[in-house]
């Protein structure tokens, strides 16, 4: 399985980088398979650079703040309106209320909403998709908000989506090849309670859960990514890295 950052950038669209997106691709049955791991605000044009986002297969949305999901608009219209016609429908899994939200970011009524471009699913268990096995955790945020664990071949990339420390972030974390896990805020500061992590908290529960390499995203672009590298080194002493737009892991 290979990750591609497409944004990482924390809470809104940063100077180096969208905001979240991560395309992952794995090969099944002569082809290769493609799905998305959030699309958030500024990513859907970056994504070009990587793929044609025509070839995605799916879209798991981890929640439904604008950071990790605004910029499905611009993908309804992509996939309405292409000069190849309209597209056939793909699956976008989230949480309950995800084709309303949708609908309501692009002024379109709930019916037919974005129901012709998108097969829209709540989460309910796991999802098998082509080579993938996505396995959706709820963890602590404002609004619903889940962890996803996603294998193919037998390794396993864990990613936070937003949360607070929680036992659904640990489960994520649990013996993970690679955990991919937001950095937002400072243990300098007070921070608020179930809302983003720490680099350190991030690192403790990567460490908890035995993940066997932890990748730092989603630093906000006020806040210092070297900070929240230097913190997450306190709690986890496996091989750590930064999340930066483009960079590519092997998992």
């Amino acid at each position: 399985m290979r990750m591609t950052v497409v944004g990482c950038s924390g809470s809104y669209p940063g100077p180096d980088s969208p905001a979240s997106c991560y395309l992952l691709e794995a090969d099944h049955d002569g082809r290769t398979w493609r799905v998305l791991l959030d699309l958030g605000n500024g990513a859907l044009g970056a994504l070009h650079r990587y793929v044609d986002p025509l070839a995605v297969d799916a879209v798991f949305l981890s929640h439904l703040h604008a950071d990790h999901c605004l910029d499905m608009a611009g993908y309804y219209v992509l996939r309405r309106f292409h000069p190849d016609g309209h597209q056939p429908r793909i699956p976008v899994w989230g949480p309950v209320g995800t084709a309303d939200r949708l609908a309501r970011a692009y002024d379109l009524p709930p019916q037919p909403g974005m129901h012709e471009e998108f097969d829209f699913r709540v989460y309910d268990g796991k999802v098998g998709l082509g080579p993938f096995l996505v396995e959706p955790i709820e963890v602590e945020h404002p609004v619903p908000a889940f962890g996803l664990r996603v294998t193919a071949e037998g390794r396993t990339l864990g990613y936070s989506g937003d949360t607070g420390p929680c036992a659904g972030l640990d489960a994520v974390a649990s013996d993970a090849d690679l955990m991919l896990a937001e950095a937002s805020f400072s243990s300098r500061v007070v921070n608020p309670a179930k809302l983003h992590l720490t680099g350190a908290e991030g690192g403790e529960s990567a460490a908890r859960g035995g993940a066997r390499r932890l990748v730092l995203t989603h630093v906000p672009p006020w806040g210092d990514p070297q900070e929240a590298l230097a913190e997450a080194r306190t709690t986890y002493d496996g091989e750590i890295e930064l999340a930066t737009a483009g960079a590519v892991f092997e998992i």
